[in-house]
C-alpha cells in the first residue's frame, strides 16, 4: 500500500469549511468515538495478522484527523518545512496535552519519514491498540524506575535513529493542559545528542480532546477548542545541549501564548 498523500497544502494545513457532519454538530463525542472504535478495531486485525505497515499507520492517523473534523474540530498545522528536507532521522520533542497528538502526528510525519514514539509500556500492552503500536517498534518505558527508563530511551533511541527511524518524545511526566518548563525534562536533547541527530521542537494545543473521568484516553471532544500544531526549526546539539533545551521550551511557550492571544480575540463582524 502506498503512503497516503500528505494532508497539507505545501507545508501547512487548515481544516476546510463544511466538514462537520450532522451527528458531529449534535453529539461530537459520539460521532468521533464511533469512527475511532471502528478504525482501531479494523487496524488491530491487520496488525495481529502481521500485515500492518507504516502506510497503514499513516492512513489510520489521517482517518482520525478527518473524524475529529467531522465532529466539528478545527485543525491548523504549520512549520512542516522545518523537517521536510532534513537528511536522515531526527527527534521530535513536544509538549503532551492529550491523546490527540499520539493519534494525529503520524499522518503528518510518517508520509515524509519513518517515525515511532517513546511511550508508556501499558499502552503497548493494551489488548487492541497495543497490537497496532507494537508494529511500530516503539521505545517503551515503565515510569517506575527512572534509571531503567533513561537507559531504555538512550540506548533504544540510538538504535532506532541509527536504523533511520525518527522519534517522537514527550518529556513531560504526564499530559497537561498547561506547559511548565520546570516539568519538561531534557531527555529528547540527550537522545538526539547521543545519536548525533537534530531536534525538531513541536508545540501542541490539543485540549479539544479532553481527559476522561473513567479512562483518561477517552475524554469528551470539544469542537469549541481549536487544535494547533507547529513544528519549529531543527536544532543541532552543541555541547551539553542546555541552550537547545531552552530553545525548545521557548518555542513551545511562545506558540501557546500566541495561540491563546489569537483565539481570545473577538471575531470581527463585517459591516452591512
Amino acid at each position: 500500500m502506498p503512503l497516503p498523500a500528505l494532508p497539507l497544502s505545501k507545508t501547512s494545513y487548515t481544516t476546510q469549511p463544511k466538514t462537520t457532519s450532522w451527528l458531529g454538530r449534535i453529539l461530537p463525542s459520539l460521532c468521533f468515538y464511533i469512527k475511532l472504535i471502528w478504525l482501531v478495531c479494523s487496524q488491530s486485525r491487520r496488525a495481529n495478522a502481521g500485515c500492518y505497515t507504516g502506510a497503514d499507520w499513516a492512513f489510520g492517523s489521517l482517518h482520525v484527523l478527518h473524524a475529529l473534523e467531522e465532529s466539528g474540530v478545527q485543525v491548523q498545522v504549520e512549520g512542516v518545512e522545518h523537517f521536510l528536507n532534513i537528511e536522515g532521522p531526527c527527534v521530535f520533542v513536544g509538549n503532551h496535552m492529550s491523546t490527540m497528538e499520539t493519534m494525529v502526528l503520524p499522518c503528518l510525519i510518517q508520509p515524509l519519514r519513518e517515525v515511532t514514539f517513546v511511550t508508556k509500556k501499558e499502552l503497548a500492552e493494551m489488548p487492541i491498540f497495543g497490537a497496532i503500536l507494537r508494529t511500530r517498534n516503539p521505545i517503551t518505558v515503565g515510569r517506575t524506575n527512572p534509571r531503567e527508563d533513561l537507559s531504555a530511551m538512550l540506548d533504544g533511541g540510538a538504535e532506532r535513529l541509527a536504523s533511520g527511524s525518527s522519534l517522537i518524545i514527550f518529556p513531560q511526566s504526564t499530559r497537561s493542559a498547561t506547559f511548565d518548563p520546570a516539568k519538561f525534562n531534557s531527555i529528547g536533547i540527550k537522545v538526539a545528542r547521543k545519536a548525533g541527530v537534530p531536534v525538531v521542537p513541536v508545540a501542541l494545543l490539543t485540549d479539544a480532546w479532553g481527559v476522561g473521568s473513567i479512562a483518561k484516553d477517552f475524554g469528551p471532544i470539544n469542537p469549541a477548542r481549536p487544535v494547533r500544531i507547529a513544528f519549529g526549526a531543527p536544532l543541532y546539539i552543541a555541547g551539553q545541549g542546555k541552550e537547545e533545551h531552552a530553545a525548545v521550551c521557548a518555542f513551545i511557550e511562545e506558540k501557546l501564548a500566541q495561540w491563546a492571544g489569537h483565539d481570545a480575540q473577538p471575531k470581527s463582524i463585517a459591516a452591512s
